[in-house]
């Protein structure tokens, strides 16, 4: 049967939660554990595909297509596991599942309530997870903060869940903050305190304590907090800021975390490899180069928009030994007048993935900069759709070519909506989600990227290229070096006479990890490097 942990976090967002949990997640695999993971997200939205990205960041798409929490991404990243629908889901999923069932009369006539209708269905989905899985341990993150009202019935649920187990089967992590007050020279604990006691108050314990800092916590404080909080001082484990997220597992690693959490769930320690992860590190901190990699989108306030691209670049940087700088570009504001102002000093120009016709015209502004002047581009689903517009326009002749999502009556539209999307009318989870073949050709700039024919990337898109205007664009020079097995629909394009220029239907951004970046990435990276050189 597999151990559960539940990872809740206190005194406010945006603590860390997800990559403490991912950190824990990754020391015990290393210790030759099958680990998987889970989001659970208080929120009413039934998944997070209809959220602004402003307010809620990247949609991560796993390989089975569900569109999920960015944290779905850390978690793949440190476990290397490729995680499943199963591993994300919302308070909105669950209330539309229970509402379904009572309107079939699956109740008998019975009131539906949140205890015991919602908090059995949030167990059910633990017990759903840990058997599909077949994990050793199941890591699951509740969202939110404690005190919010509506994590509560999440809360619930697990403190339920934990009773129902044997002893030692299930454990608590509370993440809190422990913040530094510059008149006052010292942390304060109360805010641990207090959030701990709000923890309490509804029937969870937390087993260890994690406090988030960006200064040095004093066994003195861990004392202290230990003594409030009715835990063990060493059950009170110091994270404070790192340089790097991938520094954080081996923070915790010092303070025996791992070995701690096995304790308590009964499990033999094991023999540890860490050796992968810390060559990563160690390589990321003595890189030799620098790169300058601009990327173009409408999101740019909010970096957490490109969270997956801005790793994968790291990643592939780390690989070549090189320190990327990502220069986030507002579309919105690039235009001819001042395009080789802002991209000028770019050794690499992305445009990754978006939806609607804002900051649109300035990425093909960026396309055109990357196509004449020979600087290394990678186009990422709306970046490849980009690139075939400015190519329809620039080279075959066809002015104002562009995309039927914006103008469905428009003269060339080279980019189209797919036929199977036609009659969709609901927005959420409709898309072509998840991961899809795609045959790469032969001598192509991704065939020497992947090493290999056949490949898979994860896609989430509506429209595709207008095969009305293929041959069209290939007679023009345009290289379609990607397509799906059935040769229906363009995955991947590239140009010919050009350093090192390609874009992908596909993101496969959500497929980088630390130590094995994306092939896609890590050859751009090195093109953007011999352009710097």
């Amino acid at each position: 049967m597999a151990k559960h942990i539940f990872v809740t976090g206190g005194v406010v967002s945006s603590l860390g939660k997800g990559i403490t949990a991912a950190s824990l997640g990754h020391l015990l695999k290393a210790r030759g554990y099958k680990v998987t993971m889970q989001k659970m997200d208080p929120y009413l939205n039934v998944d997070p595909g209809t959220m602004s990205p402003f307010q809620h960041g990247e949609v991560f798409v796993t390989e089975d297509g569900h569109e999920g929490d960015l944290d779905l991404g850390h978690y793949e990243r440190f476990i290397d596991e490729n995680l499943s629908r199963e591993s994300n889901f919302t308070q909105g999923s669950i209330y539309k599942t229970l509402i379904a069932r009572e309107r079939r009369g699956d109740f008998l006539g019975g009131t539906v309530q949140v205890i015991p209708h919602v908090t059995e269905a949030i167990k059910e989905r633990l017990r759903r997870i840990a058997d599909q899985s077949g994990a050793d341990i199941v890591i699951s993150e509740i969202g939110g903060t404690i005190g919010d009202i509506e994590s509560q019935p999440f809360i619930e649920a697990a403190r339920q869940f934990r009773k129902e187990k044997e002893r030692g089967d299930v454990l608590f992590i509370h993440v809190t903050l422990v913040p530094y007050i510059a008149a006052a020279h010292e942390v304060k604990t109360k805010p641990t305190q207090h959030s701990v006691k709000e923890l309490r108050s509804i029937g969870v314990q937390p087993d260890f304590i994690v406090c988030r800092s960006d200064h040095e916590i004093s066994d003195k404080v861990r004392e202290k907090i230990a003594l409030f909080c009715d835990v063990r001082p060493d059950e009170v484990l110091a994270c404070t800021d790192s340089p790097s997220i991938y520094e954080v597992p081996f923070g915790l690693h010092d303070q025996r975390f791992d070995v701690k959490v096995l304790e308590r769930l009964g499990l033999p320690e094991r023999q540890i490899d860490l050796s992968p992860l810390r060559s990563f590190v160690d390589a990321a901190a003595h890189v030799e180069h620098d790169c300058d990699v601009a990327i173009v989108g409408k999101y740019t306030s909010l970096p957490d928009a490109y969270l997956s691209v801005i790793e994968a670049l790291h990643h592939a940087g780390v690989y070549n030994n090189t320190q990327v700088n990502v220069h986030l570009i507002d579309g919105e504001e690039l235009n001819d007048d001042n395009v080789e102002e802002v991209l000028g000093s770019m050794d690499g120009i992305l445009v990754p993935g978006g939806f609607g016709q804002r900051a649109f015209e300035g990425k093909i502004c960026a396309v055109r900069y990357a196509r004449t002047h020979d600087v290394p581009f990678l186009g990422i689903c709306l970046g490849m759709q980009a690139a075939v517009c400015e190519f329809a326009r620039d080279v075959a002749g066809m002015p104002g070519a562009t995309s039927a999502e914006f103008d469905e009556n428009a003269e060339f539209p080279v980019i189209d909506l797919m036929p199977e999307q036609e009659d969709v009318e609901d927005k959420g989870g409709t898309m072509r989600l998840g991961a899809y073949p795609c045959k790469v050709a032969p001598a192509s700039m991704a065939f020497k990227a992947y090493g290999e024919e056949l490949i898979y990337e994860r896609h989430r898109h509506r429209y595709e290229v207008n095969n009305a205007f293929r041959d069209r664009l290939a007679e023009a020079g345009l290289v379609i070096s990607g397509v799906s097995p059935d040769g229906r629909l363009v995955e991947m394009i590239e140009l010919p006479d050009h350093p090192w220029f390609v874009a992908s239907q596909g993101h496969p951004e959500f497929k980088s990890r630390p130590t094995r970046p994306h092939p896609l990435f890590r050859d751009f990276v090195a093109a953007a490097l011999d352009h710097r050189e």
